[in-house]
């Protein structure tokens, strides 16, 4: 399947070299429409501001940790189906259950390489597309 490089992107970590790594990644795979934020309480105010098409987002962050902001994010319509990935060092089956039960579309674990940063992006996108 030919993905829409298109996709207004939203990544959330506390590290900004894992912010970097990931936006390096991101631009190299042919994403150009990027945005950060170092928290969940950033990426909750950006994602009331702007409509992002795909969220990954790291798990254990000040302020506001991924799963909380993955339960506010689907609290709203617009989050609602919109797919949200976790890039994180978390684990453990009952780290991803609690994620699932958040509304986590898929979970990766830090490090990542580019291709399992794309591999990742078009199987989430192919699950919500799929349900």
């Amino acid at each position: 399947m030919d993905f829409d490089k298109n996709l207004k992107i939203l990544f959330v970590d506390d590290s900004a070299t894992i912010r970097d790594m990931v936006e390096s990644s991101l631009l190299q795979l042919g994403y150009l429409d990027i945005e950060s934020a170092n928290d969940g309480e950033e990426a909750l105010a950006l994602a009331q501001e702007e409509e992002y098409d795909f969220i990954i987002t790291d798990i254990n962050m000040p302020n506001m940790d991924g799963l909380e902001l993955i339960r506010r994010l689907r609290d709203k319509l617009y989050y609602a189906s919109i797919p949200i990935m976790v890039l994180t060092t978390e684990y453990s089956d009952s780290m991803k259950k609690k994620g699932r039960e958040v509304g986590a579309t898929s979970w990766i674990v830090k490090p990542f390489d580019t291709a399992l940063l794309d591999r990742a992006i078009k199987e989430t996108i192919n699950k919500v597309i799929n349900e």
